[in-house]
């Protein structure tokens, strides 16, 4: 008995050291929201005060006091992610996880980001304002690296903090540009299923465009009339590091005309895929000459989103195609040069050097032509022997990102934000903007050029017959648009946009489900508030579905079905295709749909190419139109040589699949086989994948509503086990109403810090599920009055 008393005393001592080593580093490593700093370089004093969810209000005498006390702030709440954002274009992800990375740096390297930023460092106008205020909040953020607390994730991984600079914010911008990028999962896959399979099997993939789908409408200005392991692997490995990917988005802007106080209402939701911290940091910074509510990038100074009392911007993917693969030819007795046109040019090679944490530093090195680099060695995606070179637009032109986020910030106007917008070069962008002057307006912002109606982007390009290298740049104005409507409202969800010119911008658009339902609801009513603008930016409805649903009961056998099965085809048959957690029909739809795919493309494509085609936008294009095709090649099962498969029968053995897995993994009572079961999220951070350690720095799960090409766009992998893990969706929710701004809303997913020892790490998570919002505070007095900690920074002379 004794011995039982002095472990139990010996565990409750070791208990109580690991609450005072737990409490100390709370106090010590928490980040600090009140009290007197010192900042070296201010000019004035500046004042910070958070709101109750832990947003900064910086009130400076000037802007670049502003920048650096944004920097600061940022910083001591987002180190951690600003480190790894500014790592992944140097290829320095292996230096803090190791060897697992290295195919992740070396992609990254060869894609010539890190490169790219240096030659755009080397031209740069030191004198420019876009510059000045980069670098007064990067001295804000080394100030914090300096003499702030070091964040507990430095410590697990034993890397040391180190300054940042310009350089690092332009490769940040880097890695958000690739992110879009979906021509990288694409076009290799295109044109294996074509040399698999022959171009037959390419026909009932929706590739090209399709007139019957919802497109954006272009009104431009003075227009009087409407003109009508691959790289997945290396994606893997940022989604394992719970690494931000951009992927969707929708956005809005509603014209006076169609709202109730008669003023313009905005509204944006970027999806991008559900990390810890959550991708935006929120900060409202006011000057005598500046203000802007902004969303900020880890590490930018200039927020991608924003809003002040005169005007609201928010961003999409625009989903343009602007990467070329192109194969080469190389000599046959000199492996040193390959085939340009007539003649036989060097290859070049480039030498890079990665550190690897635990072991030593990894020499490589690959090939370079006129196009890109060669990705053969370096993008598992790309097999064969045959060298394929990639040409990305977003390395091949000036580099004017930064000056144009400077430009969109500091915008006072319609016109003076329309012009930033021609300096956004790459990732294409849609842009949406609405204002306090009645305005509202959509455009599509890239770098787009002329491609031959001979010319099809979508596969690896033979040599001499892709496109050339020296592209034809359009003009801006030729850029699909529209601006002030005669129909009263712009809208964007990444489908396909009419064109301008005649022609149409090659891309990777998404289907028309967001697109339909986004204007089914803003047609049918002219009395828009801000409240039923919350309501529908959380609608999780998809009349595409339900058509779907239909075509599909059509052709059910009903005759072999019991009473319980004849029950859940009932239930379908009533479905109005939302996504509550409570839905059973929402869970059998999407096993029903895995189980379609599965039986339709597997057997062709094999386990491999069927798993790459499933986290490409294509296979979401395809659902719909395949469903309807009766007459599909893809329909026939070629594993079995004897029997011609007909679209009834993939679609009844699949349905009795997918009610047997349903059985296996929720039980035999259909009525428990719920939504919220099913789709689950889960906010992970890179620390958090360590079980141990998985509870504090992760955020959830929680079981949520919505689906995949909703408006609340909770988008999941399709999966064997029929378990929807949530990956991204909506990374914010903004809803600005200027007939009254100040109380405009917002919500985060998690929180406003990334720092799990701060009140403000996971906050926002349950009204976020809820699909709650909070104030977007503007109004300075009121800021001051409810604030709770003032952070007060002065200068240091």
């Amino acid at each position: 008995m004794r011995k039982f008393k002095r472990l139990g005393w010996g565990l409750l001592a070791l208990v109580g050291v690991l609450a005072v080593v737990i409490g100390s580093l709370t106090y010590h490593l928490k980040p600090d929201y009140d009290g007197k700093k010192k900042l070296q370089g201010l000019s004035e004093e500046v004042q910070v005060y958070y709101d109750t969810y832990g947003i900064p209000h910086i009130y400076a005498k000037n802007d670049a006091d502003a920048f650096k006390a944004l920097g600061y702030v940022h910083a001591q709440d987002r180190l951690w992610q600003m480190e790894l954002l500014r790592r992944i274009g140097r290829g320095g992800l292996s230096e803090v996880f190791g060897k697992d990375l290295l195919g992740t740096d070396k992609f990254f390297l060869a894609l010539g980001i890190d490169d790219y930023s240096s030659e755009t460092i080397a031209k740069l106008n030191t004198s420019d304002a876009a510059v000045q205020m980069s670098q007064a909040y990067l001295e804000g953020v080394n100030k914090f690296v300096e003499e702030g607390p070091t964040p507990i994730e430095f410590y697990l991984t034993g890397i040391d903090k180190k300054p940042f600079v310009l350089k690092d914010v332009y490769n940040t911008i880097g890695y958000m540009a690739f992110s879009f990028a979906m021509a990288h999962k694409t076009d290799p896959l295109l044109s294996k299923i074509k040399d698999k399979l022959g171009f037959e099997y390419l026909k009932d993939l929706e590739i090209n465009s399709d007139s019957t789908t919802q497109w954006i409408k272009n009104y431009p200005r003075n227009k009087k009339d409407s003109i009508h392991e691959s790289i997945s692997k290396v994606m893997t490995s940022l989604k394992k590091l719970s690494i931000p990917l951009f992927e969707g988005s929708n956005g809005w802007a509603i014209a006076p005309e169609k709202t109730k106080n008669g003023k313009v209402i905005f509204s944006n939701d970027p999806h991008i895929g559900f990390s810890q911290p959550s991708v935006w940091y929120e900060a409202h910074v006011s000057t005598p000459t500046y203000e802007k509510y902004g969303y900020h990038l880890a590490g930018v100074p200039y927020p991608l989103l924003g809003h002040n009392r005169k005007l609201a911007y928010g961003m999409t993917m625009f989903e343009n195609d602007d990467v070329d693969f192109y194969y080469e030819q190389t000599h046959p007795s000199d492996t040193r040069k390959y085939r340009k046109g007539d003649e036989w040019k060097d290859y070049e090679i480039i030498a890079k050097t990665i550190k690897v944490k635990d072991s030593d530093d990894v020499h490589f090195s690959y090939k370079k032509t006129h196009h890109g680099p060669i990705l053969n060695g370096i993008a598992d995606q790309v097999t064969g022997d045959r060298p394929i070179s990639m040409w990305w637009i977003f390395t091949k032109v000036e580099n004017k990102l930064l000056n144009s986020l400077y430009n969109m910030s500091y915008a006072t106007s319609l016109d003076d934000f329309q012009h930033a917008l021609e300096d956004l070069h790459a990732p294409g962008l849609g842009i949406v903007y609405g204002d306090a002057e009645d305005n509202v307006a959509w455009w599509a912002a890239a770098k787009l050029y002329k491609i031959p109606d001979s010319v099809n982007t979508k596969f690896v390009a033979e040599n001499g017959k892709g496109l050339p290298v020296e592209k034809e740049y359009l003009d801006f104005s030729k850029n699909p648009q529209a601006i002030n409507p005669p129909w009263q409202y712009v809208y964007s969800a990444n489908n396909q946009p009419d064109s301008i010119v005649g022609m149409l911008y090659p891309g990777y658009y998404l289907p028309e489900n967001r697109a339909r339902r986004i204007v089914q609801l803003l047609e049918s009513t002219n009395d828009w508030d801000k409240e039923a603008v919350g309501n529908m930016i959380t609608d999780d409805t998809s009349p595409v579905n339900v058509e779907i649903v239909r075509m599909l009961l059509k052709k059910v056998e009903v005759d072999s079905l019991n009473a319980s099965k004849l029950k859940i085809l009932d239930g379908l048959k009533q479905w109005k295709g939302d996504y509550p957690t409570g839905s059973t029909e929402a869970t059998v739809y999407h096993r029903w749909m895995y189980f379609i795919l599965r039986n339709t493309f597997k057997d062709e494509l094999g386990d491999s190419l069927f798993e790459e085609i499933l986290n490409t936008h294509l296979i979401k294009r395809t659902l719909a139109p395949i469903v309807a095709n009766e007459s599909s090649i893809w329909w026939d099962d070629t594993s079995t040589p004897d029997i011609t498969e007909s679209q009834a029968d993939i679609f009844n053995g699949s349905f009795r699949e997918a009610l047997q897995a349903l059985e296996q993994t929720l039980g035999s009572d259909s009525s428990g086989w719920i939504w919220g079961r099913v789709h689950t999220i889960e906010h992970g951070h890179p620390i958090g994948q360590i079980d141990a350690l998985r509870s504090f720095f992760n955020v959830g799960p929680f079981s949520v509503n919505g689906t995949r090409e909703v408006i609340n766009n909770m988008f999941f992998p399709y999966t064997e086990d029929g378990v929807y893990k949530v990956s991204s969706g909506p990374s914010t929710r903004r809803v600005v109403d200027f007939s009254d701004v100040e109380n405009s809303m917002s919500i985060l997913p998690t929180g406003q810090s990334g720092n799990p020892f701060s009140i403000h790490y996971k906050d926002q998570a349950e009204m976020y599920v809820k699909g709650e919002f909070r104030k977007m505070m503007l109004n300075k007095e009121e800021i001051k009055s409810t604030s709770k900690s003032v952070l007060t920074f002065k200068p240091e002379n």
